[in-house]
């Protein structure tokens, strides 16, 4: 997890670097600057610094994983990465649940919005429970 938080130090130096230069940059011409950028760009410099220190005091806490130690070998990195789900048909009919819900507030027909709640009660426990029944099942 150390190349990760290089990574992100790296990126918050830039925009530590880049956000006063950027309220200079549109602050000329007696405008006053751009306060939407200069505060997105603020924000997202901040963002970075917290993943930074999360990923540095993580780092330092856990042993080193192969691709962080630089003697490792790819052999090293064998083994189980984790589970991978099949295909599943749930995704699209909780998707098209929410857009009916949604068509049903947007034309203001509660009787849509109670008919895909229903409807996306019964596919969001498909969604959940597909891997306790069936050729998937564990």
């Amino acid at each position: 997890m150390k190349a990760e938080a290089w990574i992100f130090g790296v990126t918050t130096v830039f925009l530590v670097l880049v956000t006063p230069a950027y309220w200079l940059v549109t602050s000329a011409g007696n405008t006053g600057g751009d306060w939407t950028g200069t505060s997105a760009l603020t924000m997202t410099g901040l963002l970075t610094l917290m993943v930074t220190l999360y990923l540095g005091f993580h780092a330092r806490k856990m042993d080193p994983r192969p691709e962080d130690r630089k003697e490792a070998e790819i052999a090293d990195g064998a083994g189980e990465l984790g589970f991978f789900p099949p295909y599943s048909w749930w995704p699209l009919w909780c998707a098209a649940t929410l857009g009916l819900m949604v068509f049903g507030v947007a034309a203001a027909a509660w009787w849509l919005l109670i008919i895909g709640g229903v409807l996306g009660a019964v596919a969001l426990s498909g969604l959940i429970f597909e891997y306790y029944r069936g050729g998937h099942a564990h």
